[in-house]
């Protein structure tokens, strides 16, 4: 818990925890900023490569999402030892340091700790110019809002362990979660973006949430438009919604207000809990449709406008 501690203030941190941003940044040089992050995951799936792939992957993304290139990693490891076999553990590692090497970064260490729930992620450190930064904390009335993956991980994710979900369905949905947000961000250095988060635990409708009350605005979102993972609507209608988009509609509450047109199971799923979601985007609004062109030319395929930011404001959703 950091609640408690005072904000810390020196002229080089350009980010820090003020407004929940994805990852914080300290200036170094004129021309260079370091950006860093840690995030760690229990299982979301049952094979240990996989699991690894995703986990590795969900912690890199907060650097794309602050405009940068990650550098170096280093491993986080909680593992039951008189649980699991050693090779479970090697598996994990594997499949991390694939989607390090992937992003063009290196591994340099990390440390592991004996523990009776298994847990894995990375400690990353990218860099960015100064200049270039993008925050939680710029968007603007006019943006247009895109996002670059379908949601509904923690809704198939119960799915799966609930015996509904089918392999196919399940194997689509490692592939998403294991997809580095690296060609978005890419692309979105082209662009005149002003505010950009990645899409993880509080759904999309917390994070847009933190970008609209740290960039002080109102945003639109247009529910047709958001792409979802295929059948999860079907699996929500089972009511295989995870607790954790409960706590984040509580969450949302008292700032999201629906129109009475939206379905109910459609809320749920903006809330989803994500693992390695993808980039929600503002971006100058003409520039919008020639981004998402590059975004598809670039492989990120469901990239999707989804809405806009509407107005000044304290941070506030409208969902149509």
């Amino acid at each position: 818990m950091l609640l408690c501690l005072p904000e810390e203030t020196d002229p080089n941190l350009l980010v820090g925890r003020g407004t929940s941003d994805d990852a914080g940044v300290y200036r170094v040089r004129d021309d260079l900023a370091l950006i860093q992050t840690v995030d760690f995951l229990t299982p979301i799936v049952d094979d240990p490569y996989q699991f690894g792939r995703i986990a590795a992957a969900n912690a890199l993304s907060d650097v794309y999402a602050m405009g940068g290139r990650p550098l170096t990693a280093m491993n986080i490891v909680c593992f039951p030892v008189e649980k699991f076999p050693m090779d479970v553990l090697k598996d994990i590692l594997r499949g991390g340091l694939e989607k390090i090497h992937e992003a063009g970064a290196v591994l340099v260490g990390g440390h592991s700790v004996d523990d009776l729930e298994l847990k894995y992620g990375l400690a990353v450190t990218g860099v960015v110019h100064p200049d270039r930064v993008i925050t939680n904390a710029g968007a603007r009335p006019g943006d247009a809002l895109i996002l670059t993956k379908p949601l509904g991980t923690g809704v198939l994710a119960t799915a799966v362990k609930g015996g509904l979900a089918g392999k196919e369905a399940a194997a689509y949905g490692v592939e998403v979660m294991a997809t580095l947000n690296r060609a978005a961000a890419e692309v979105m250095e082209r662009y005149e973006v002003h505010a950009a988060t990645d899409i993880t635990g509080f759904g999309l409708l917390g994070h847009a949430l933190e970008m609209a009350r740290a960039s002080r605005v109102v945003l639109r979102i247009e529910s047709a438009n958001v792409p979802f993972l295929p059948e999860v609507l079907d699996y929500a209608a089972m009511g295989m919604i995870p607790a954790g988009t409960y706590s984040n509609r509580r969450f949302c509450e008292k700032r999201v207000q629906a129109d009475p047109s939206v379905d109910a199971l459609l809320l749920d799923l903006l809330a989803d809990a994500q693992t390695s979601g993808g980039l929600l985007i503002a971006v100058a609004a003409n520039q919008a449709e020639a981004m998402l062109a590059d975004l598809r030319e670039a492989g990120v395929d469901q990239a999707a406008l989804v809405g806009r930011v509407e107005s000044r404001g304290d941070g506030a959703i409208f969902v149509v």
